[in-house]
């Protein structure tokens, strides 16, 4: 089991936790090593204060603030602040500090696996370290900030997010019978043990876990895990991802040994093998042929009850850009010209949380599956990669639910397209630049879908004359012709394109997009809810990314799945009606150019 060490301010020294456990590993007799790694564990939490931040605060934002967060919480408990744990719900409450016997918090973790109380549910508890160090917290007083309220993360699943890690880069020279540097990553306690440079990982401490801390080296670097002739550095989501599993405890299953991998028997490894398995459902599903098909839908995302509608777009053509008369033009919106476009759906809102949330946090996903009865099988969409813990809360305080989602990345935006469509086997990607301007417009030439007056804005969408200073739930204005919402304001979308400001001069063919060479900058249309400028939500007004849209965020290098800075910025999935071969898909849902 994983082991707890305390670490003083100065990274290069461990306390006395640490040293209990190294007399135990490496100094007694060897009948007294071969103990489980589970009880120098307990000697470790026995023996030192167990830190709030560092050791409970990743356990229940990653187990319990699914069920027990701000919306809808289960029992009516929400564990967001301290003062709401000891408040508790119907059931009384959950947190008695000093008391862990009388907390619910802690004894519903090691209540038997088929108790219906126990917690966390579906069949994923806690591990009996995670456990122990919510009795040893309790028992301390259960100290917790007022000031520190706990947002929602994804939970780690070994299985399913880092074994098929380990299996791919570590075990090949790190196994029975090849342990370079005497470390074993084939085995649990082996693992933790480390080698000959010491320990190799200490729950709850990332950064003082060499299995994570060697794969964020420089390529130049000897200690690079795995290293630059062997594929290394390993790709910045994946380190994320070991990172967040050692922050949450390490939980690793008692008696998992791990093999070797090659990239195509590992979910996700080689992005070839599962678009094609995601195209092949695609095909399998296929209803509709033609143009004379297409009706308006609603679906619900499968295995929850979560829906999103989707309205028909028919084939035309139109003349793209705008006059140089029209109020508020600018230079990247000509030469006007015409465009053709094949019949495509498009959603009848932007994303919203709601959908976006279940892709963003699996946990959340299998919690919805649960409620239903429908069991989270689906291999295809589970092989799609997906974001990284935020380091901020995403909505900004704006709300959730039926808002639109916001922040995301390009890159971000393009892989919630390829979940979906293994999820649905439906075919779903960002709109084109031209796409989403010809459904803006939805036959109409005139400045806005309404007309030429702004001062009908009020009417159609949220800006900066209405917004009351944040975005607002979709669907709530008037649609434009094809009865599309939201198309000229509350958030900036997402286009494909590359931004080229002489686009116009040159545009790309039918069907097709300006394709990503470099990070920045990338097409976003529509207005949003903080513009003043009423031209600034023409249907033929162009915006784009740029680096600022990550100013803040604290990552280096920065986040490929965030634009912590544009809080202004969504996106709404279209569905072509013909769908393309596995070589287009990869370039749809893979710009290559996400990191900055």
């Amino acid at each position: 089991m994983a082991f707890v060490q305390q670490i003083d301010n100065d990274p290069g020294n461990v306390n006395s936790v640490a040293r209990i456990f190294f007399m135990r590993r490496f100094m007694l007799p060897p009948i007294a090593a071969a103990l489980p790694v589970f009880i120098a564990a307990q000697a470790a939490l026995a023996a030192d204060k167990i830190d709030f931040a560092l050791d409970v605060k990743p356990l229940l934002e990653s187990t319990c603030l699914s069920c027990h967060g701000p919306e809808k919480p289960k029992g009516d408990l929400q564990l967001m602040t301290r003062a709401l744990a000891i408040k508790g719900g119907e059931k009384g409450p959950s947190l008695v500090p000093g008391k862990p016997a009388e907390s619910p918090l802690y004894t519903s973790t090691i209540l038997p696996p088929e108790h219906d109380d126990i917690m966390p549910p579906k069949g994923d508890p806690l591990t009996k370290t995670q456990a122990a160090v919510l009795r040893k917290w309790i028992e301390q007083g259960a100290e917790w900030p007022e000031s520190v309220k706990l947002e929602k993360v994804q939970r780690v699943d070994f299985v399913k997010d880092v074994q098929p890690i380990l299996e791919l880069n570590c075990v090949a020279c790190h196994r029975e019978g090849y342990d370079k540097g005497s470390l074993r990553m084939d085995e649990r306690d082996l693992a933790f043990k480390g080698g000959d440079n010491g320990v190799g990982i200490v729950a709850f401490r990332p950064k003082q876990s060499p299995v994570y801390t060697s794969t964020t080296l420089s390529p130049e670097d000897d200690g690079l895990m795995p290293p630059a002739k062997k594929g290394g550095p390993m790709s910045k989501d994946k380190s994320e991802m070991l990172a967040r599993w050692i922050e949450q405890g390490a939980a690793w299953p008692e008696g998992l040994k791990l093999t070797q991998k090659k990239a195509d028997e590992v979910p996700g490894a080689d992005e070839p093998t599962v678009i094609a398995g995601i195209y092949k459902k695609i095909m399998a599903n296929l209803k509709e042929k033609a143009q004379a098909d297409m009706k308006a839908y609603t679906n619900s995302i499968p295995g929850t009850a979560v829906t999103y509608s989707m309205m028909p777009i028919p084939e035309g053509e139109f003349l793209m850009g705008s006059p140089a008369t029209e109020k508020g033009r600018k230079p990247d919106e000509g030469p006007q010209h015409k465009v053709k476009i094949s019949p495509f759906w498009m959603g009848r809102t932007e994303v919203t949380w709601n959908e976006y949330e279940l892709f963003m946090y699996p946990d959340q996903e299998k919690a919805l599956t649960f409620d239903t009865n429908n069991p989270y099988l689906d291999k295809a969409s589970d092989a799609v990669s997906r974001p990284t813990k935020p380091y901020v809360e995403m909505s900004f305080g704006m709300g959730k639910g039926d808002y639109p989602a916001i922040s995301m990345t390009q890159h971000a935006a393009s892989k919630y397209c390829q979940w979906l469509s293994a999820k649905t086997g439906q075919y779903y990607r960002l709109p084109t630049e031209a796409e989403w301007e010809y459904a803006c417009r939805a036959g109409t030439t005139t400045a806005y879908s309404f007309g030429d007056d702004p001062t009908q804005l009020k009417n159609y969408a949220w800006f900066g004359k209405n917004s009351d200073f944040k975005y607002q739930k979709v669907g709530r204005k008037r649609p434009n012709p094809w009865h599309l919402y939201d198309m000229h304001g509350n958030v900036l979308e997402w286009c494909l394109d590359q931004y080229e400001p002489n686009a116009y001069q040159n545009p790309p063919g039918q069907d097709s997009w300006v394709k990503s060479t470099r990070p920045y900058p990338h097409v976003a249309r529509g207005g949003h809810w903080d513009d003043e400028d009423v031209t600034m939500l023409r249907s033929a007004v162009r915006r784009f990314s740029d680096k600022s849209w990550k100013q803040q965020d604290p990552q280096l290098p920065k986040s490929i799945w965030y634009h912590t800075d544009a809080q202004f910025l969504g996106f709404r999935v279209v569905r072509p009606l013909k769908v393309p071969p596995p070589e287009e898909l990869m370039k749809v849902w893979n710009s290559g150019v996400e990191k900055d």
